[in-house]
């Protein structure tokens, strides 16, 4: 039996040693995640410019009241979910089909997990040059394709209905990898007896995928959905590089508003404040997440 002097306990000084691990990155994320972001909220309520040093005179909530009523926040902010409906199915759906082909094959798996991860850790300044090139009107590698064939392409990144799909595209084909592996890691979970037992009821593969492979993969779809979504609302990289918000603004994101905000017209306190409220935005798509996560935790 096993008694208070005998249960087993934390060592003497294991609590020091794990503060003494832990504290170089609680002081590096205090300095450069917790201090910044504090600093931003303070600055979103002063008329705080690159040009004048300090945080400037007090605003109050103006710079709320004016970012609410900015059409080009809210233009941005459209543009930025419009973004994230492109993106998040397929991301979700094509993912879940690449990780049971990798999860299914006989032969060569590590080529299927290698080839669809790849790109993944691909820089995203790579990435943009790479489809600039293969969507450059006129001499792209998909324009003379298309060419070929008697197909006379658009500007894909030149027109407005055509440069956020094609911007949505790159990010799929780039971004795919991480969602795979989860999908992956989730497979390797569900036992293999649930898939016997299920085929000597008479299951086909796509009844077996259907009732067994995407309940029990309920959890991950959740956290792939929601670390999607979010993933996709923070989207700027690709968009600045490859079309700078163009054509005519309709690929600006929210946080390239931000930056042109704070970089282009000096407007770093009108610019915190927007900050401010993606923040809000961002914080209720984790909200969302977590109420999910408890309700199917009670469900099992």
């Amino acid at each position: 039996m096993t008694t208070p002097a005998t249960r087993p306990g934390r060592a003497p000084g294991q609590g020091r040693s794990a503060a003494a691990f832990l504290a170089p990155f609680l002081l590096l994320y205090v300095l450069f995640i917790v201090g910044p972001a504090l600093y931003g909220l303070l600055m979103s309520f002063f008329d705080t410019s690159m040009v004048k040093s300090g945080l400037s005179t007090f605003a109050g909530l103006q710079n709320y009241v004016d970012a609410l009523g900015s059409s080009d926040f809210w233009s941005s902010l459209w543009h930025t979910v419009w973004f994230t409906i492109l993106t998040t199915p397929p991301l979700v759906i094509i993912a879940l089909a690449l990780a049971l082909l990798a999860n299914r094959v006989g032969r060569g798996q590590w080529f299927y997990r290698l080839a669809f991860f790849l790109p993944y850790v691909l820089p995203s300044a790579v990435v943009a040059l790479i489809f600039m090139w293969i969507l450059s009107p006129g001499i792209g590698l998909l324009d003379t394709s298309l060419g070929k064939i008697g197909i006379t392409p658009p500007n894909w990144l030149g027109d407005e209905n055509w440069a956020m799909p094609a911007l949505a595209f790159t990010t799929v084909w780039w971004t795919i990898g991480f969602n795979f592996v989860l999908y992956l890691a989730g497979l390797q979970e569900i036992p293999r007896d649930l898939y016997e037992a299920a085929a000597l009821d008479g299951a086909t593969p796509w009844q077996q995928i259907r009732h067994v492979t995407i309940p029990l993969l309920g959890r991950t779809t959740t956290l792939v959905a929601v670390l999607q979504v979010i993933a996709s609302l923070k989207v700027f990289d690709q968009m600045y590089i490859m079309t700078s918000g163009g054509p005519n603004y309709s690929t600006r994101s929210l946080l390239e508003y931000v930056y042109d905000e704070s970089f282009t017209n000096y407007r770093v306190g009108f610019s915190s404040a927007v900050s401010m409220l993606f923040f809000v935005v961002v914080l209720a798509v984790s909200v969302v997440w977590f109420r999910l996560v408890r309700s199917q935790q009670k469900e099992v």
